[in-house]
């Protein structure tokens, strides 16, 4: 994942939503479209977000009649990338602390236990 910058803001990461949403490339039309329906931004606004987002490398800008633009990383790895930078970050590497946290805080439910508990169970 060596194409992920530093940081992705919040803004920029809903126009990245947009895109994966899709999945395929989008004109910025459409992209100004969603996000003006969605969040009530300005074409302006969203044209300077796509643009950042472009100059980071996590989008990637094709021409035809008019831009497209696609993501050139993928909500999976968007998502395994920014976890692992939080467990660092605020956990000094430890997953486990990061889980001990949510289940403190009652950031799992129930549910998410047992869904956790199968995930982990060993199979023989």
């Amino acid at each position: 994942m060596e194409n992920l910058p530093e940081k992705i803001s919040e803004s920029e990461l809903e126009v990245m939503r947009v895109l994966w949403e899709a999945g395929d490339a989008l004109p910025i039309t459409e992209i100004r479209q969603l996000l003006q329906e969605r969040k009530g931004w300005e074409a302006t606004t969203i044209k300077t977000l796509v643009q950042r987002l472009v100059a980071k490398g996590v989008l990637e800008q094709e021409k035809r009649k008019v831009f497209y633009y696609r993501p050139r990383v993928s909500e999976e790895e968007y998502n395994d990338w920014a976890v692992s930078g939080l467990v660092h970050r605020l956990f000094r590497g430890s997953a486990k602390a990061l889980v001990a946290t949510l289940v403190k805080s009652d950031g799992l439910s129930d549910a998410d236990i047992a869904e956790l508990r199968e995930l982990f169970r060993v199979e023989e």
